[in-house]
């Protein structure tokens, strides 16, 4: 059941790249003086009379991934609105968290351990001693872990891995230009709901489930490295490092759950994006999901190239092709 080491971060960075949950209790970030910016990955899809504006999101960021590139400030600038994958108002409402929390519970009354396989059980038991400190940070002991789906678990170790590498949901790329759009006074939307992306974990069978949690584990135990490779290929704009880091692997190796969470998803904010594209007027859009979305031949970008439209990378800092 559980996958060898070297490929065990792989699933779990694809979810974190295609859900937004991971920023639910994140707050907003200030900029700070202007450093090298990540190069975006950033593509324009046009029509007749206005454009969308697609930007690959990083969930869990750090403060020196601020300021953005001016690509992004151009396109936040031209855009009179900005969607999400959640609404920012329901993406920072305690509510969304106690949903979460909710899908999550047991319902049968038996402990989380009851269904962990030995080792899993083991494994688990010695990350929560070696991480109490970073538990109880976040208002979760061991007993209360004790109450939730493996998802769960899989999901808090995870979260809690990544902000020991210093990348933090507070500093997410959604929650920065959230509160750009507020500032500005620009309205803002979503693609989906909390509840929606809830299901998608929630949905999970019982065997992933346990694999999920058992590779976290096992990429709790490898260290930052593969942490960090995913983060500096963002930083990078590497489109396809990204693609074959993230996505290629899990299609194979976890094809219910990569249609699940990635190929069902696209498809159904495509007939919106569309929607924004043949609306009358002369709005822009801005449109920032998870990394995942807008990557390969299932990716939001393909399928709107695929429909006829005029699609093009804005990267002023990539390689003149």
């Amino acid at each position: 059941m559980r996958s060898q080491p070297s490929r065990a971060p792989r699933l779990i960075r694809s979810l974190l790249a295609a859900t937004a949950l991971v920023a639910f209790a994140g707050g907003l970030h200030a900029d700070t003086a202007r450093s090298a910016a990540p190069v975006p990955l950033l593509w324009k899809v046009s029509d007749d009379d206005n454009a969308l504006y697609l930007l690959g999101s990083f969930h869990l960021l750090k403060p020196d991934d601020y300021p953005l590139s001016r690509d992004v400030d151009a396109a936040f600038a031209d855009a009179e609105k900005v969607v999400f994958e959640i609404p920012p108002e329901e993406l920072g409402s305690p509510a969304l968290g106690m949903q979460m929390g909710q899908a999550a519970l047991r319902t049968d009354g038996t402990a989380l351990d009851s269904e962990l396989p030995a080792g899993t059980k083991q494994a688990l038991d010695a990350w929560i001693e070696a991480n109490a400190a970073e538990l109880q940070k976040m208002q979760m002991t061991p007993q209360a872990l004790q109450l939730f789906e493996p998802w769960f678990a899989g999901l808090m170790v995870t979260i809690v891995e990544m902000g020991k590498a210093g990348l933090d949901p507070a500093l997410g790329l959604d929650s920065n230009l959230a509160q750009k759009a507020s500032q500005a006074g620009k309205p803002t939307g979503g693609l989906e709901t909390g509840a929606q992306q809830i299901a998608f974990l929630d949905g999970m069978d019982r065997a992933e489930q346990l694999q999920f949690l058992q590779e976290s584990l096992a990429s709790a135990g490898e260290g930052r490295a593969e942490i960090d490779k995913l983060h500096a290929a963002w930083r990078s704009g590497d489109a396809e490092a990204l693609w074959s880091g993230m996505a290629a692997e899990m299609r194979t190796q976890f094809p219910k759950l990569y249609h699940r969470i990635n190929v069902e998803r696209n498809d159904a904010w495509v007939p919106k994006l569309e929607a924004k594209l043949s609306a009358s007027g002369t709005d822009d859009t801005l449109v920032v999901v998870g990394a995942l979305h807008l990557l390969g031949e299932d990716g939001v970008v393909e399928k709107l190239r695929a429909k006829g439209y005029e699609v093009e990378r804005i990267c002023s800092a990539c390689p003149a092709q």
